[in-house]
């Protein structure tokens, strides 16, 4: 009896550590990512319940910007973004790098959604970014 029960305690041992699954050692990065929509223009979806509310009743209009301004800052705001993203700062806030390519031409109304993606997060979470412009910053 005792031999049966060896036995089977070393024919079950290598089962339980094969059953094992190794933890996954590379850290997939996610990003956000510009898409196209149907028209054909950029794009950004932000899943925030309060964001549509930010933009139609906190957020300046459109019309108070140009897209060379809006481009120039959101260069700065997204590399702000990523390295803290990056470096691990403000963990419970940036979930995601932002894949921005500065040299592409997105067009002024997804320049605008992105920029005010920044200013939503500070006026939401009271996230200071430096190249956030201070009218947007404090509101």
């Amino acid at each position: 009896m005792k031999n049966i029960i060896l036995a089977l305690l070393f024919a079950l041992i290598p089962l339980d550590y094969f059953s094992q699954t190794k933890p996954e050692t590379s850290k997939e990065k996610s990003e956000m990512k510009p898409s196209k929509n149907e028209d054909g223009e950029w794009d950004l979806t932000v899943i925030d319940t309060q964001f549509d509310y930010f933009l139609s009743a906190i957020a300046k209009p459109i019309s108070q910007y140009s897209e060379s301004y809006l481009k120039t800052k959101n260069t700065f705001l997204v590399n702000e973004w990523n390295s803290y993203y990056n470096s691990g700062k403000y963990r419970n806030i940036i979930e995601s790098g932002i894949d921005y390519d500065p040299k592409e031409n997105y067009g002024i109304k997804f320049e605008y959604k992105l920029y005010q993606v920044f200013a939503y997060v500070n006026w939401k979470y009271g996230l200071k970014m430096n190249a956030l412009s201070g009218s947007d910053a404090v509101r």
